[in-house]
């Protein structure tokens, strides 16, 4: 009997330890004798999406996980799993009903998906090159070598792929056009350089599954007759950045790019480049200029860089996640990718589900999917069950979407209809204890310090934007300052120099345009509704709530709460740091937030 043992070893499970797992469950192994009575192979695979379940362990075939596995669990998992056939219930994940479940299939987080661009992450390990042939690895790149451009392209055309990247520009077009140029050389880039706050889906493909991005943008290098390719990858990705390296070189010494292209007449040199630091470097014409050499600043898109991109020669710049979805396209066609998603964003997309949701993770649904479907059938619904506020897409230039709009579709044309935008996939869910106004100040401040000061409309339209939001959120709000920020928005939309200053006022024009009255409590009723913004807040204790638990006492780390054990607590203003703690550890909503010029008495000395 042969048995696969799976650990996920992508960059959130090793930081809990499942690296010690996989050491742990190959001694486990060797001393149990497993491979005597068992072939039991172990197994480091790329990360399996569920991050804060991990370390995550499968064992194949059983079709078994186990999740939070400890170092002190692989003698068991060996004795009773992989020798004996017994279920560890309490390794089990535990739906919402309470059940065990046993595969990934069954459980909730995992249930709704639909992997195309994360189909081998998980299954396969992502060093070893052979494990990617199994797979049906290059498959695609040797049916792509034998057709011509144009077959390739129309192919990719018939997908309607659409550039996960954030634009969503076409990427059977833009191979078209590099194709259509006779001027070389001609070069071929991928974008991973993954800066949105919360954001990992590039990062988890690279480390998980090398070979298919390299297939990928070794098709695209054969399609526009490219001999040179590079993978610019953000600095801290330093385990992609690794796996990435390996896997080029694998590929080389089999044969597969290099000085021929599975043997045909095509030639591909791929290198890696590491990232330059800056979030405004996953813009395109910043990052070629990085990958030269240069300062990390765009340029104006009077030229594109598909005609003059890298050394000013015709250039295809596609993410990783746009790359990772052609060797399928290829191998199984354009209209079988087209009849997933919808007609105008066709395929699946990769989501960083993050936030204020009781499952958290990497998520890969059709496009189209509602946003109720992918915050409450699979992340399970807001965490300790608040209410939902809103959620942002598209990283820090994204828009917020409210409660009333959870029934919309998730794909390119229905987000930018509400002033928001798909990105490259992250979202943030928030609940009713998130404030607004503060969330466009983060982002903001976020986008202020990224921007590469190029371009007025960026630099001082954001610096200016920052000054308003933290005034309003410190109590010094004024009439006319929201129709200011309206106006600076508009602004930077119409003259920014690249897409950050053009879509930097998303956060703040769908916060305002969808929770006003926000906005105004801070500004009118020096208040913040969320209780978030200190200067705009104190807390109070409502003795008809109040059982006397005297966990906000222990939490307050400004000893402002005085009360016994079963006796009605009390807070001090004059010593209260309106920290919040007291409300994130009361059990029973006793602890309830009041506006800066509100009188005590409200809450608890009436």
């Amino acid at each position: 009997m042969e048995k696969q043992i799976l650990i996920c070893c992508g960059t959130g499970c090793r930081a809990n330890g499942s690296m010690k797992v996989a050491e742990a469950l190959s001694e486990a192994a060797e001393a149990k004798g497993a491979r005597a009575q068992v072939i039991a192979e172990v197994k480091t695979t790329g990360c399996n999406g569920f991050c804060e379940n991990g370390p995550i362990v499968k064992i194949m075939p059983d079709n078994l996980v186990y999740y939070k596995v400890k170092p002190k669990d692989a003698e068991e998992i060996i004795e009773k799993t992989v020798l004996g056939g017994e279920e560890i219930k309490r390794l089990m994940y535990q739906d919402d009903s309470g059940a065990r479940v046993r595969s990934q299939e069954e459980n909730p987080f995992y249930a709704h998906q639909q992997k195309v661009a994360l189909r081998h992450i998980g299954k396969i390990d992502p060093e070893n090159i052979e494990d990617y042939l199994k797979e049906g690895g290059y498959e695609a790149l040797k049916k792509a070598v034998s057709m011509t451009s144009d077959e390739i392209i129309s192919e990719v055309e018939k997908s309607g792929l659409r550039g996960r990247g954030g634009a969503g520009f076409p990427a059977g077009r833009k191979w078209r056009t590099a194709a259509s140029y006779e001027n070389f050389p001609k070069y071929v880039a991928c974008n991973g350089d993954e800066g949105d706050p919360g954001a990992f889906m590039d990062r988890s493909i690279l480390e998980g599954d090398p070979h298919c991005v390299i297939e990928g943008l070794a098709i695209a290098a054969v399609a526009v007759g490219a001999e040179e390719g590079f993978f610019y990858i953000r600095d801290e990705y330093d385990l992609a950045v690794r796996h990435v390296k390996k896997a080029i070189e694998d590929a080389k010494a089999r044969g597969i790019i290099g000085e021929s292209v599975m043997g045909s007449s095509h030639r591909l040199e791929l290198s890696v480049v590491r990232g330059g630091g800056a979030f405004v470097c996953g813009e395109s014409t910043a990052l070629m200029a990085s990958i030269e050499g240069r300062v990390g600043e765009p340029r104006a898109k009077y030229i594109r860089s598909v005609q003059r991109g890298l050394w000013n020669q015709p250039t295809v710049l596609n993410n990783v996640e746009t790359l990772a979805n052609i060797p399928v396209i290829i191998k199984k066609g354009g209209e079988a990718f087209a009849d997933i998603g919808t007609e105008g964003s066709s395929g699946t997309k990769v989501f960083a589900l993050v936030g204020k949701v009781k499952r958290t993770g990497l998520v890969e649904v059709p496009m189209g999917t509602t946003l109720r479907h992918l915050i409450y059938d699979i992340g399970g619904g807001i965490l300790n069950n608040r209410a939902f506020k809103a959620v942002q897409t598209g990283g820090p230039s994204g828009g917020c979407i409210p409660e009333s709009m959870l029934d919309l579709e998730v794909d390119f044309d229905s987000l930018a209809k509400y002033g928001a935008m798909m990105g490259s996939g992250g979202m943030i869910v928030m609940d009713d204890r998130s404030c607004m106004v503060e969330v466009a100040r983060y982002y903001t401040n976020f986008l202020c310090e990224e921007s590469c000061g190029k371009c007025t409309p960026c630099r001082e339209g954001l610096r200016r934007m920052l000054e308003i939001l933290t005034d309003i959120c410190e109590g010094r709000g004024r009439e006319g300052d929201i129709e200011l920020l309206e106006r600076l928005g508009r602004a930077m939309q119409d003259a920014s120099l690249c897409s950050l200053g053009k879509t930097a006022a998303n956060p703040v024009l769908t916060t305002i345009q969808y929770f006003r009255e926000e906005y105004e409590a801070h500004i009118r009723e020096k208040r913040c509704p969320a209780g978030v913004c200190k200067e705009l807040t104190r807390f109070a204790i409502q003795p008809e709530k109040c059982i006397g638990c005297d966990m906000c006492a222990r939490g307050c780390p400004a000893n402002a709460i005085s009360g016994g054990k079963k006796e009605i607590h009390a807070i001090d203003p004059e010593k209260c740091i309106a920290c919040g703690s007291c409300r994130e550890a009361c059990k029973f909503d006793a602890v309830i937030t009041l506006g800066r010029n509100d009188a005590a008495e409200r809450g608890q000395q009436a």
